[in-house]
């Protein structure tokens, strides 16, 4: 029988869960979450905040992830966007490095300090180990792709043009409302693992309501919401 991942904790998994969504998802801080639970009944510290998302956002991501590369397979890669973008870590510049599918959906995410060849080959490496090789993948015009491409064999399969990669420069903006309302990253490392945590919840939550009606959107949020429910069940 599995054990259920709260087993040592007084608190409900429900209140857990929401807190750790709340705080992922919105651009909250962790007083914000402090105060807004509070409003319903639920008297806990914004240190309490931070230690839940910091032992359950990676399980929580790494299970909705599963059922997505699940969803996944079978249907193929069509397309991937990368980009990377600047980081100020304690003032000294790093990169976070992001992989998109076709559909908007954050693949992976991953953090360094250099944009070199080594950076993007070990980023490429990383997540086409998970996900599989794509049909294409669209970058900017950065070397590094090209060289990494080059050394992994898929260099014909790169895609350059002008406006095409929109698509990966928009995924950054979710994080960066996150940035803001974290008052940025402290740590390399707790920039890579907030990074995947978000990227995850941000899947499980990106319904493009503007494509839907307002029922199919109605109903594409309940099956967020009850997936979510599920999550670290016993």
């Amino acid at each position: 029988m599995k054990m259920s991942i709260f087993r040592y904790f007084k608190t409900s998994p429900e209140v857990i869960r929401l807190a750790v969504m709340m705080y992922v998802r919105f651009p909250l801080s962790l007083r914000n979450v402090e105060d807004l639970l509070h409003e319903r009944g639920i008297d806990i510290c914004h240190e309490t905040v931070r230690f839940w998302w910091n032992r359950f956002g990676p399980t929580f991501a790494a299970e909705i992830r599963k059922k997505r590369i699940a969803q996944m397979r079978g249907f193929g890669q069509y397309q991937w966007h990368l980009d990377e973008v600047f980081v100020k870590i304690n003032g000294e510049t790093h990169y976070l490095w992001r992989a998109v599918d076709h559909e908007g959906e954050v693949l992976e995410s991953y953090v360094t300090k250099t944009r070199n060849k080594r950076a993007a080959l070990k980023f490429l490496r990383k997540a086409m180990k998970r996900y599989g090789s794509p049909e294409f993948i669209v970058t900017d015009r950065l070397r590094s792709y090209k060289a990494a491409m080059r050394e992994i064999g898929n260099e014909s399969r790169q895609v350059t043009k002008r406006w095409a990669n929109n698509r990966a420069e928009n995924s950054h903006l979710p994080l960066r409302r996150r940035e803001r309302a974290m008052l940025k990253f402290r740590r390399m490392r707790s920039l890579q693992k907030f990074a995947s945590v978000h990227s995850s919840v941000y899947n499980l939550f990106n319904l493009e309501r503007h494509f839907y009606s307002r029922e199919n959107f109605k109903r594409n949020r309940h099956a967020a919401l009850s997936e979510w429910r599920q999550l670290g069940a016993a």
